[in-house]
């Protein structure tokens, strides 16, 4: 059993956190929806969301900096950070809405390793900041 305590404590690992929200925000994880409060701790695979009047900034645990825009629905797909030697993957799909980045160590150090996907391209990241946005 003490094998699977480290397993299941990397599932959980986090990523990020909330640092402001306002308006309507929520975090979709393993089916359940959560208060996208500030402060509130972020997963790979969570599906993070604002409604019409919702705005949310983010710092991921390699110092990317997101915003997300009304009616935005971002999945973090796969984030994987190594801060000895920002070695990581970081890879999200924004479904809808408008997003901000302004990139971490991740894509500061190997800028192939960040990619945002959307319903109608695959955004590789190049620079250092970025806007994308996605309609329906």
């Amino acid at each position: 059993m003490a094998t699977l305590l480290p397993a299941a404590l990397a599932l959980s690992a986090e990523v990020g956190r909330i640092k402001v929200s306002t308006g309507e925000v929520s975090v979709e994880r393993n089916g359940q929806s959560l208060p996208g409060a500030v402060g509130t701790r972020l997963e790979a695979a969570d599906i993070l969301k604002t409604g019409a009047d919702g705005t949310v900034g983010m710092t991921m645990s390699d110092d990317s900096l997101i915003s997300m825009g009304p009616n935005t629905i971002l999945s973090l797909d796969r984030y994987d950070f190594d801060p000895v030697t920002n070695d990581g993957r970081f890879d999200a799909q924004l479904k809808k809405g408008s997003l901000a980045v302004i990139t971490g160590r991740i894509a500061k150090k190997t800028p192939e390793a960040m990619s945002v996907r959307t319903p109608s391209a695959i955004l590789g990241v190049r620079g250092t900041q970025f806007v994308v946005s996605a309609n329906e």
